[in-house]
């Protein structure tokens, strides 16, 4: 016997839906923040602590053009939101603290952020991002230790330790420059980098990653233009900073300031073993990869058909294609 209940059920459903479900208003979706007092607020920070905690939508937060001195936190209650620049060289968030100015015992690092992101489905775009404290020290510009965030056309400026990129989370950065120094990407995320250029300021490390032993992927460079400062000639890819470290270069310019050996094993040789750096398809004078160290390796191109976005990014929630939504 066939009855028409379900049918019923759906066409109150519409109904239903919108009348349970919370809508925030436009100016509450759209907050603008300007220096100048001509926006809703003058501080990015004060704009984010007077957003709705967990939105049902997203929330942006307009920047104007200007230079924000202000140490920012997207708590972990932040979540859907985006921090939208004017433009991505003149609207810069800036600060300048370091390890040793922290005082917090030997996790200092991860105090000195400028702007620090713990909460899910956040994007930032069009805005430079800096740690002017120099070269003191671990100092740290950018921190991200939550999932599904999309870092898209921004300027991340530092010398040690500038991008902590981190947690158990998926994070997508495109169309991005960052420069530093020592370990200057680092962290436990898996995280893609597309279309990036990635700008060594000394001799020293690009990647210090320490991915979970149980993670598939880490860190995943693709199509991104890997420079430097004149005279600079001994800069590694990476080195582990947890024995499981996983760091891919798939389709990237290298410059003559790689070394031929392209990975350090930081003095861990266990790391050789359970580590896994890859690369494929570099070129440039040292993307040659009869000089890398034997523990390396090069993919062939069938394994390296599997780094694509969705493979890497794909998230199971009812967010699964998130890094799309630029």
């Amino acid at each position: 016997m066939y009855v028409n209940w379900p049918q019923k059920v759906l066409d109150k459903y519409e109904k239903w839906q919108n009348k349970n479900t919370v809508n925030l208003s436009k100016k509450e979706k759209n907050i603008v923040v300007s220096l100048d007092g001509s926006g809703d607020f003058t501080s990015i920070q004060e704009a984010i602590n007077n957003t709705k905690a967990f939105p049902y939508e997203e929330i942006t937060i307009f920047i104007k053009n200007g230079k924000y001195n202000e140490k920012i936190n997207i708590h972990q209650w932040n979540s859907n939101l985006s921090l939208v620049g004017e433009n991505r060289e003149k609207t810069i968030i800036s600060f300048d603290d370091y390890f040793d100015k922290m005082k917090k015992g030997r996790n200092s690092t991860f105090y000195t952020y400028t702007l620090q992101i713990q909460g899910d489905d956040v994007k930032i775009k069009n805005l430079t991002i800096e740690n002017t404290s120099g070269e003191v020290g671990q100092a740290v510009a950018l921190s991200v230790t939550s999932n599904r965030v999309i870092i898209a056309n921004c300027t991340i400026l530092g010398n040690q330790d500038t991008l902590y990129a981190s947690g158990t989370g998926k994070q997508f950065y495109t169309n991005c420059y960052i420069e530093g120094t020592t370990d200057f990407i680092f962290g436990s995320a898996t995280a893609v980098f597309d279309s990036c250029r990635i700008h060594s300021k000394k001799n020293s490390y690009i990647t210090a990653a320490s991915t979970p032993e149980k993670a598939q992927y880490g860190f995943v460079f693709k199509d991104c233009n890997l420079t430097s400062n004149q005279n600079i000639t001994k800069v590694y890819l990476g080195r582990p900073w947890r024995i499981y470290a996983k760091t891919v270069f798939i389709n990237c310019k290298l410059g003559n300031h790689i070394l031929p050996e392209g990975w350090h094993n930081w003095s861990k040789p266990e790391a050789e073993k359970t580590s896994f750096y890859a690369e494929y398809n570099n070129n440039g004078v040292e993307a040659n990869e009869k000089s890398r160290v034997k523990w390396s390796h090069q993919l062939s191109k069938k394994q390296s058909k599997k780094y694509t976005l969705k493979n890497i990014l794909y998230d199971d929630s009812t967010n699964p294609f998130w890094y799309e939504k630029i």
